[in-house]
């Protein structure tokens, strides 16, 4: 199963645009794929106490920890992923080792390219994650309304999707 984490919590997400696409092309592939959208299932702020018995955060818990990989979708807020995900990854901790993890993320501008780097640098050191080395970063201009417009950002999500594939079927196979 791939579990495609979408976490931004705005109505009119773009990174949520681009966990869709990535949904779209690993169901158009046969693979089961699973649904986690933190603005439709809210988790608590995470208090190093109760906050872990929570259901959401059981249910995520779960998901990843039956995934064979993890696409993340976030947005870029002053040159970082959002709380929400950071929020996610402290939350369910050891339930993402030894995950494939990719990432997609929407940022307002060029500058924030590298903006995934800690959080990938926390999976990969935390919990021994296996980082997919490559990102789709997609800007402000590559999106129409809530469509995603940008022919060549469509093409690094399927290089994504196949690139993890590969990566987790040689891990998991």
């Amino acid at each position: 199963m791939f579990l495609v984490l979408s976490a931004s919590l705005n109505p009119g997400s773009r990174s949520r645009i681009l966990a869709n696409a990535c949904r779209q092309r690993l169901e158009d592939s046969g693979r089961e794929t699973r649904w986690f959208n933190l603005a439709e299932t809210p988790l608590p702020f995470c208090d190093g106490a109760s906050a872990y018995g929570d259901p959401n955060v059981i249910e995520l818990g779960q998901q990843i920890e039956s995934a064979e990989a993890i696409f993340i979708a976030s947005p870029v807020y002053n040159f970082d992923v959002n709380a929400a995900v950071k929020n996610a990854v402290e939350l369910t901790g050891k339930r993402w080792t030894g995950k494939v993890v990719a990432m997609m993320l929407a940022a307002g501008g060029a500058g924030s390219y590298m903006s995934g780097m800690g959080l990938a640098n926390s999976l990969m050191l935390d919990f021994r994650c296996y980082i997919v080395p490559r990102f789709v970063y997609a800007t402000g201009d590559a999106f129409e309304g809530n469509q995603l417009s940008d022919e060549e950002v469509q093409n690094r999500i399927d290089q994504l999707v196949t690139d993890t594939l590969r990566l987790s079927d040689g891990l998991n196979g």
